[in-house]
């Protein structure tokens, strides 16, 4: 299950079905990519904002946990979808939104792409900053040219620097909790309890969304796995790697934030790696920091270019992506990041805030709708060359999966709060967003009734495009020549 020696470094496919004697890896790679896409900066400010905005230590971790598993769960149904059906994540959408309707949630997920990207990019940029003595701008921008790079490298690439950031990140976090405990009276500020739902309910939804954010591009990372890979084991291995991730660096942040006196907020990067001193220590955490970063970022990007890909497959007909235009797109996507990092970057954390709870209005349902879908409805069987197909089996629009989203999005709307929209029954909640629950839960209950009574025809089985003289279709995907 190992990489031959034949396989390219430079990935040449991107949206297409990854046929079998393409297939590589191991599920251990699912755990360390998404260990090292946790073990983060921006995992411990999520962690820490728990703590920033009003909550107490003990019932804060209690409560990220919980979010890190209802979201973990999640991600993980998502990323067993990958080696059964050889695809990225969006392009599968196709099935229940149509081939020209799935452009709806995925010109969503770019937008989410962007926002991720360029709040990492601005943790990333002050450790870089700091590193080599330059300002946050500059690091911003030495930041943004390693993510084209590794990007442009693409799956094999990415799963290397996964393994290494999981490395460099266990050494960090060890050494940041060590210097952390000798510090701080961790037993006496756990037994600081002042239970309040408000609270509660923040750290388990700054949890959940940190973990359902992944949903959109997970996949796209388990693709390449032999399609024989146990489903369970795909669930558990990207799942466990991504919960224990982010609730290491979560907890880190919860403890910096409490013993921080206020000094943790405009000063993230600063405040943790000033917990090991200075010198030459410090000089290895900024750079551990942005290192991690480095995952995270390109998947980012990575998620990005299939995207747009996507897009332009379904509305344009045949796109053969070369390396020049797979270049072009990513120069394209990190740019604008880096351009909204540079314009938000002394307003950070509060932004940061707003938008990973805002955005959960627009990815719980696609959520919701595909894993049901897919594990309830038509229960794996996919055909999978109709999806390159506007007048096949999925057709443009598919108006029951378009109808159910827009209601998911909408039944959202009274318990969102953030910056750019509170919704009326917010204040009766305690000003705390439970938006993602009710995003969950009704959409999924909608469509499984509906689709029940009014689903298109489901195959008998998973139809996959033949191998042997495969040649590509107007889609990128795979026909018999």
């Amino acid at each position: 299950m190992a990489a031959n020696d034949t396989t390219p470094l430079i990935e040449r496919r991107s949206i297409d079905y990854i046929p079998e004697a393409e297939r590589h890896g191991r599920l251990l790679s699912q755990f360390t990519l998404w260990m090292g896409a946790n073990l983060q900066i921006t995992a411990i400010v999520t962690g820490a904002l728990a703590v920033v905005l009003g909550g107490d230590v003990f019932w804060s971790l209690i409560g990220l946990l919980i979010g890190q598993l209802i979201g973990g769960g999640v991600m993980a149904l998502h990323a067993a979808q990958g080696p059964k059906l050889g695809l990225p994540q969006m392009i599968s959408s196709r099935v229940q939104f149509g081939v020209y309707g799935a452009a709806i949630p995925i010109v969503l997920v770019c937008l989410m792409y962007l926002g991720f990207t360029a709040t990492g990019t601005v943790l990333s940029g002050q450790a870089l900053g700091q590193l080599f003595g330059v300002s946050d701008s500059v690091g911003i921008l030495i930041f943004a040219s390693v993510i084209v790079l590794v990007t442009v490298l693409g799956y094999r690439v990415i799963h290397f620097i996964g393994r290494v950031a999981s490395i460099i990140g266990v050494i960090a976090f060890v050494y940041l909790f060590s210097r952390l405990i000798s510090q701080t009276d961790v037993g006496a500020l756990l037994q600081i309890r002042h239970f309040s739902w408000s609270s509660f309910l923040l750290a388990v939804s700054l949890a959940a969304s940190w973990q359902i954010a992944f949903g959109p591009y997970v996949a796209d990372y388990s693709r390449y796995l032999p399609s024989a890979t146990s489903s369970v084991k795909t669930f558990l291995a990207a799942g466990a790697g991504s919960v224990i991730g982010a609730q290491v660096a979560m907890v880190l942040g919860v403890f910096a934030a409490a013993m921080s006196n206020g000094q943790f907020a405009g000063h993230e990067v600063a405040y943790i790696v000033g917990l090991s001193g200075t010198g030459a220590t410090a000089a290895l955490l900024y750079f551990s920091i942005a290192f991690g970063k480095v995952t995270i970022s390109t998947l980012n990007s990575y998620g990005s270019f299939m995207c747009i890909a996507t897009i332009i497959s379904g509305f344009r007909g045949r796109l053969e992506v070369t390396r020049l235009q797979r270049l072009v797109f990513v120069l394209a996507i990190v740019g604008t990041a880096t351009l909204i990092a540079l314009l938000g970057q002394h307003s950070f954390l509060g932004a940061f805030k707003s938008f990973i709870l805002f955005l959960l209005a627009f990815f719980t349902p696609w959520s919701a709708i595909n894993l049901v879908d897919y594990y309830c409805i038509t229960r794996e069987r996919y055909d999978v060359p109709a999806l390159a197909d506007p007048n096949g089996r999925y057709g443009r629009w598919n108006l029951l999966g378009i109808g159910v989203y827009v209601f998911g999005v909408l039944v959202q709307l009274p318990f969102i709060s953030t910056k750019f929209y509170t919704g009326p029954l917010v204040a009766a909640l305690g000003d705390v967003d439970i938006s993602w629950i009710i995003g969950l839960v009704l959409p999924a209950a909608v469509y499984y009734l509906c689709a029940k009574k009014w689903h298109s025809a489901v195959p008998d089985h998973l139809i996959l495009p033949p191998e042997q003289g495969a040649t590509p279709t107007k889609s990128g995907l795979f026909a018999q020549a």
